[in-house]
């Protein structure tokens, strides 16, 4: 009898993972049908969360709108893009020059969007910029930088994009935001006080415009990072262990942010945090918050 349950419990776990992976395969090709034809703004899009973004919405049949500071960067995730597509059923994205920490571009860069597409239908507010150090030594114009990248910058896109969307009475936009706008960390004072500015900004907008049917979704990871596993295409083996590294790592993959912002877009969901039961705890839990911070700074 031991022996038995030895032998077929691995293959009960390994039956039950299969049927999760196909789930959410499933899940990720439905959730491309409700971004056809939708213009689609993603900032940032350079980062590795950008780029994957890019990606998913792209296969989805959106009309992408990929900004970013950088002109090489996002002419090669273009190529990169373009070479994989089908022109049957994707539409060749618009690249745009934009920096939100130089907030006196933003509102030329929302014209231009509007004035090639006439509307946005979905904002992904993706951009960040972050810092580590004693508070002390952080200096005030340093904070200041922060906060327009990853706070003024963000609202005065939203802001100048906004008014289409409550006139058309439809919209959505997304905060990529972080945990650490709901839990402070020790050494990333400036980070986290424009996340947590952020996220009550986009909070309180979401009561604003919800009589218009505009929805307002934020999506929190814990730290976004890598995986060190590369499976050749074909390799279901591979695939598998490869799903079970990103499940269990303590960060979350960009694919998988990636992934869980479309399903946002689809559920048009409010709030979303995507992180493992001990930060999770941390957010809830004050007896819990000092371990989960000794872990996390790190």
């Amino acid at each position: 009898m031991g022996v038995t349950a030895v032998l077929v419990l691995p293959l009960l776990l390994l039956g039950i993972s299969g049927l999760l992976f196909i789930y959410q395969e499933v899940s990720r090709l439905w959730s491309k049908s409700a971004v056809q034809n939708k213009v689609v703004v993603i900032t940032d899009a350079i980062s590795g969360l950008g780029k994957e973004c890019a990606r998913v919405f792209h296969t989805g049949g959106a009309r992408l709108v990929l900004c970013g500071k950088n002109w090489e960067r996002l002419q090669t995730l273009y190529d990169a893009l373009i070479s994989v597509a089908d022109p049957s059923k994707t539409f060749t994205p618009k690249l745009v020059l934009l920096d939100l920490s130089d907030i006196s571009c933003v509102q030329d860069v929302a014209k231009e969007v509007l004035d090639c597409y006439g509307c946005v239908d979905i904002l992904i507010s993706n951009a960040s910029m972050k810092v580590k150090g004693p508070a002390h030594k952080i200096s005030l114009e340093l904070d200041k930088k922060i906060m327009d990248a990853n706070y003024f910058g963000p609202i005065t896109l939203t802001k100048a994009l906004l008014p289409n969307m409550i006139s058309r009475r439809t919209g959505q936009i997304v905060l990529v935001n972080n945990i650490q706008g709901r839990l402070g960390i020790p050494f990333r004072t400036a980070y986290a006080a424009s996340k947590h500015a952020a996220l009550g900004f986009f909070d309180c907008l979401r009561a604003e415009v919800e009589e218009f049917d505009v929805v307002v979704s934020t999506v929190s990871p814990t730290f976004i990072r890598s995986y060190h596993v590369d499976p050749g295409q074909g390799n279901w083996e591979a695939s598998l262990w490869k799903f079970f590294f990103r499940k269990l790592t303590y960060g979350a993959h960009p694919v998988d942010v990636a992934e869980e912002v479309m399903r946002t877009v689809r559920r048009k969901k409010q709030e979303v945090f995507l992180a493992n039961p001990i930060p999770r705890a941390a957010m809830f839990s004050p007896s819990s918050r000092q371990m989960d911070c000794n872990i996390l700074s790190a």
